[in-house]
């Protein structure tokens, strides 16, 4: 059994038994009295770690496909994930194991399945039926790659083309090949010399299901005849072929090629087409051909009633278009409109009111799937406006630098969010109802409110609605526009310290209750912000210049602003008022020519128009000092009640009083440190060259793979900008011995000193190399009085010291309960206010919980603090060390977090090695130890934050952010939020064939594909073309999924006897592990090949 150190350091990570020493016993004896006084309600079985949803935009998306009667949309994604959409607030996620790209998905329309096609050459048959959709079968073709997928309406064969050119037949509710294949030669037979290339296309005749169209990337098109096994027609073309599409009558269809022509053909008239068109061809006298333009990808013949048909097409602009944005265009009649679209093409599709192939189309809108965006067209109204789209799709508009979350926040805050943000939506959308609607929302069992900050690299700020596992933005904030923007790229001031995104933000400091709002920019700004629901005019800007300054021998205080290192008590008492300036200083360089005393950005000096919502209260830029820039902000903090703001970065720490504009404290880590600094350290020149640019911080490809025998904290000698601090609070390479830079800041009212009687106000302040130090505030009575008089600011010579850098402190009170940072409540500023309110504001004191005075003074709180590598909790004001954690030894704490849960609280950790860690506390007891992900890339580490009630979040991708839980009731409550995508809707009637259509034929011809494709007709498939493998949802998933047509074979599957039942599963149960294991097998050869050459930073 561990025993305790001489230090009275209680370890935490066992029970505590009997131990021999008295030094031990008595401190066991004081641990016991003290776990009597705060009973620690958190338990291991309050926690359990499971995803919850995922939300944003699909990365890479490269398929999409939509049941026009459940009325869902899906998306594919290169990396195997799945997306289904329905009405606002029904999302789902899946994920294919392989990982592979998904080429294709086709609904079982109304019949709640869908199969996908993947770039590995699987299909897999997805049950939609269950809140979370899972793998009813796979088929993996052996032989062949698959390039093509085609499932006719109410039918359950499914057509597949391969590479090779021939077609396989599958039964999507046994998930086995037919023995009917149409081979390529067969197909083409003497038509063509040479092989016709891929399959690129497959559909039946509308009006004849016996007659199969197939498109070969060559420029051949065969009619295939299912009953005779022979081809009808064959259409050859000389430029290669895209894509096809019917007219529902089945007389004509129309191909899309190379050469960006459309060629519309008669279905008995083989020899030539019937008519060519060039939509954005220029058209030559003479009568010459058009010139050749960009293919068309993909085209859509669509018909109405009343009017015209429509045709649909991406791509094929002229080549002289150089720079011209991707185009859909839509062809009605005689006019033709060209919509421009922000990002490349992927796929798009007609959304038609009819599933029928076979009847008037009557199409409404078109859904587009961009690279980055999801867009939706409305076809029935003039200039075919765009729907508004309701889905939280633009969480990367501006890629994401940083994000924080808040849970259980003020009640009122989403509403004054919303009404501000509501001003800000565009105009010009389609009147209509978003067409995807499908599905039904679940129950919601937390009611709280919860919200998500994202700070973007174009400097833009957005918070989000996160309540209840959905998300919707609220409010959108530009803090780019208090600077001048240069007009280009010449124009640019040569102060930049980034390249590129100098306005990006990399730290958010939030009061939820006051609705201060701080942050940090990453070209050394800081901007704080106050809440008005008022429109304001602000005539001049007010900011300051602060020269922070790492120079161990230089202790002259420049411009008045620092305050002298030999700091006593009293120091600080008048501080110099610095005067809020409207432009930045002019003295751009100092007398050895060095760039000096110049901010990186140029604030407005023109008048500044504020809409309701966050208004700029003040700017403060660090300059440039004497040739060297500002090193970026690594830590803020801000508090309302005391009207002050600090920040610090590896040169040292700054603190100023927002209220009355003025800088408080200026000073060198060092300098914080007086006579008490531990370290030797040598004197250092100011480096002369350009500090390495924020490169990384919007970067999405990010790869900074932490391995096992480099798993050092980001505060040891790495030396590689990939991990360098200046993309975050929490991840950090500095050089140690030169630089300690302030990783952590917390306003707080406690105990500053051993002899202290009373809690007072002061700041604590963390850096990377382990240290807190305490520097005292002592402000002046609120009212007028706060404005007039100057805040005193001293340290108070308490240092205490922790293994790896100081990431997150809270205190706690004699009951184990929070105590929360004081904070004013919010209040409009913006209107005048009258005598009674200014006499309340007097007597107004800042909001915080204290701990109750009947307590003995000596034990009145407990500061807790996390570091990269280990958590301790300090009893105060005697700062012994009560209980001690050692985190991690071989990794590093990327985020850690004080928060609440079950009514308790506890301390969450997110290490580099992958694990989610908690602690009780006080008595930082593990709780929770899950392996969850490892530190793929920055993204994740940058990204990564807990809040309260068990609630946590992260950028897994650069356009999708995944919401988890590390809650038990929230798992268990999970299954009741999700919603539904499968909800029981009528097929609608077939169209009429009419009376003279069924007397004289000539109406849809339908076909007994069960007598050509069965078993007993076509005989058995090769077993070496392709293996079934039974999907993870098993006997269940046929029983959710028994009914329509799939559900007749799923009914008589259900009906074997037992024995046989139990033999099929044990022999599926033993395929499925072959196939994992092979699987498994396959994908560590590929990582190995991956990585073999490659070192560690460039993943």
């Amino acid at each position: 059994m561990r025993k305790f150190n001489i230090r009275k350091v209680l370890d935490g990570l066992t029970a505590v038994s009997a131990v021999a020493s008295a030094s031990s016993a008595a401190q066991q004896q004081q641990a016991g009295n003290r776990e009597t006084e705060i009973q620690e309600t958190l338990q291991s079985e309050h926690f359990q770690l499971c995803k919850t949803v995922r939300h944003g935009f699909p990365y890479q998306p490269s398929a999409l496909a939509f049941d026009p009667v459940q009325k869902i949309l899906a998306i594919g994604t290169q990396s195997g994930a799945l997306r289904l959409f329905g009405r606002p607030g029904v999302e789902c996620y899946c994920q294919h194991d392989s990982g592979a790209a998904v080429i294709q998905l086709q609904f079982l329309i109304n019949e709640g399945a869908l199969v996908s096609a993947l770039a590995d050459d699987t299909l897999h048959l997805w049950n939609l039926r269950q809140k979370r959709p899972a793998i009813l079968h796979s088929l993996k073709f052996n032989r062949e790659r698959i390039t093509f997928c085609h499932l006719p309406f109410q039918s359950k064969w499914l057509y597949v083309g391969t590479e090779r050119g021939n077609i396989h037949i599958v039964n999507v509710e046994s998930f086995t090949l037919s023995g009917y294949v149409i081979m390529w030669n067969k197909a083409i037979e003497l038509s063509s010399k040479s092989h016709p290339g891929p399959v690129v296309h497959i559909s039946d005749n509308p009006m004849d299901e016996g007659k199969l169209l197939i498109g070969f990337e060559s420029g051949t098109v065969v009619l295939w005849d299912l009953k005779s096994k022979k081809a009808d027609y064959r259409y050859t073309h000389d430029e290669a072929i895209h894509s096809v599409a019917w007219h529902h009558e089945g007389k004509q269809f129309i191909c899309s090629h190379s050469d960006g022509t459309l060629t519309i053909w008669n279905v008995k008239s083989p020899t030539k087409p019937f008519q060519t068109i060039t939509p954005h061809g220029k058209q030559l006298k003479d009568g010459k051909k058009p010139e050749p333009c960009k293919p068309i990808l993909k085209v859509e013949y669509k018909t109405t009633r009343a009017g015209e048909p429509f045709i649909i097409l991406s791509g094929g602009l002229s080549y002289d278009t150089v720079g011209r944005r991707p185009c859909l265009t839509v062809m009605h009649g005689k006019s033709t409109a060209v919509l421009e679209m922000d990002y490349s093409i992927v796929d798009f599709l007609t959304l038609c009111e009819t599933p029928y192939p076979n009847d008037f189309q009557e199409p409404y809108a078109v859904v587009v799937l961009l690279e980055k965006d999801l867009v939706l067209i409305d076809l029935a109204q003039n200039g075919y406006p765009i729907f508004e789209n309701p889905y939280p799709l633009t969480i990367h508009e501006s890629p994401v630098t940083c994000c924080e979350y808040f849970a259980d926040c003020p009640v009122d805050l989403i509403p004054a969010l919303y009404s501000v943000g509501a001003r800000q939506k565009r105009q010009g959308y389609s009147k209509k109802e978003w067409p995807i609607s499908g599905g039904n929302w679940g129950l919601i069992t937390q009611s709280y409110p919860e919200i998500i900050i994202t700070g973007h690299a174009d400097g833009s700020i957005k918070f989000w609605d996160a309540s209840a596992i959905t998300l919707q933005v609220l409010y959108k904030l530009k803090t780019a526009k208090v600077f001048e923007k240069s007009r280009n790229k010449d124009d640019r001031p040569n102060t930049d310290i980034v390249d590129e995104d100098p306005y990006a933000i990399q730290i958010i400091s939030w009061c939820p209750e006051s609705r201060m709002l701080c942050i940090a920019g990453v070209s050394a700004h800081v901007i704080i912000y106050r809440f008005s629901k008022q429109e304001v005019t602000t005539e001049v800007i007010p900011m300051l210049e602060v020269r922070l300054l790492y120079e161990i021998n230089d202790i002259e205080t420049p411009d008045g602003e620092q305050v002298p290192p030999s700091s006593t008590p009293g120091t600080g008492s008048n501080p110099q008022s610095i005067v809020p300036q409207s432009h930045p200083s002019t003295s751009s360089s100092s007398s050895d020519g060095l760039r000096d005393n110049v901010p990186c950005l140029k604030v407005k000096n023109s008048p500044l128009k504020q809409s309701p919502g966050y208004q700029t209260e003040l700017v403060i830029q660090l300059v440039w000092v004497s040739g060297e820039p500002p090193q970026q902000i690594t830590s803020l903090a801000v508090n309302s009640a005391y009207g002050l703001v600090v920040f610090g970065n590896c040169n040292g720490i700054a603190m100023v009083d927002y209220l009355q504009k003025t800088v408080l404290l200026n000073l060198g880590t060092i300098e914080l440190y007086g006579s008490n600094d531990p370290y030797r350290r040598e004197p250092r020149s100011p480096r002369k060259t350009r500090q390495p640019s924020g490169a990384g911080l919007c970067d999405i490809n990010e790869g900074t793979v932490v391995p096992e025998d480099r798993c050092k904290s980001p505060t040891s000698d790495v030396k590689d900008n990939s991990f360098s601090r200046s993309r975050s609070s929490s991840v950090t390479s500095i050089d140690k011995e030169s630089r300690e830079a302030i990783s952590a800041l917390h306003f707080c009212e406690t105990f500053t000193r051993k002899a202290d009687t009373s809690p007072s106000p002061c700041l604590w302040v963390g850096t990377t190399l382990g240290t807190v130090l305490v520097i005292v505030l002592n402000l002046p009575p609120g009212g007028e009085q706060r404005l007039l008089q100057p805040v005193i600011v001293s340290p108070s010579g308490t240092i205490l010291r922790l293994k790896g850098a100081i990431l997150r402190m809270a205190f706690l009170d004699t009951t184990g309960s929070l105590v929360p940072p004081a904070h004013e409540p919010w209040r409009e500023h913006n209107v005048p206010e009258d005598k009674d309110e200014k006499e309340k504001a007097k007597k107004r004191r800042p909001v915080s919980v204290s701990p109750s005075s009947s307590q003995e003074i000596s034990e009145n709180q407990y500061a807790v603090i996390c570091s990269e590598k280990q958590a301790k909790v300090i009893s105060l004001p005697s700062q012994n060390c009560t209980y001690k954690q050692n985190i991690t030894e071989t990794s590093f704490v990327l985020r850690g977090d004080i928060v609440s849960l079950s009514n308790s609280i506890c301390l969450a950790c997110f290490c580099a090695n992958g694990h989610i860690m908690t602690f009780s506390l006080p008595s930082l007891r593990p709780l929770l130890d899950v392996y969850y992900l490892p530190l793929t890339n920055m993204r994740i580490a940058r990204t990564f934050c807990f809040t309260n009630n068990g609630q946590a979040l992260y950028l897994v991708s650069p356009t999708e952010i995944q919401r988890l839980t590390y809650s038990q009731e929230t798992c268990e409550n999970l299954q009741e939020m999700l919603g539904e995508l499968f909800t029981p809707v009528e097929t609608p009637e077939a169209p009429n064939r009419g009376f003279f259509k069924g007397l004289f034929g000539g109406g849809a011809q339908s076909l007994d594909r069960e007598e050509l494709f069965g078993e007993s007709a076509s005989g058995k498939a090769s077993r070496s073309l392709a293996q079934h493998i039974p999907g993870p949802g098993g006997i269940e998933g046929v029983k959710g999924a028994a009914s329509g047509v799939v559900g007749e074979l799923a009914r008589a599957r259900l009906a074997l006897d037992e024995r046989g039942q139990k033999l099929g599963e044990l022999e599926e149960k033993t395929a499925a592990m072959l196939y994992s294991a092979d699987s498994f097998s396959k994908h560590a050869h590929e990582m190995m090949l991956k990585y073999k050459d490659k070192k560690w930073y460039q993943f």
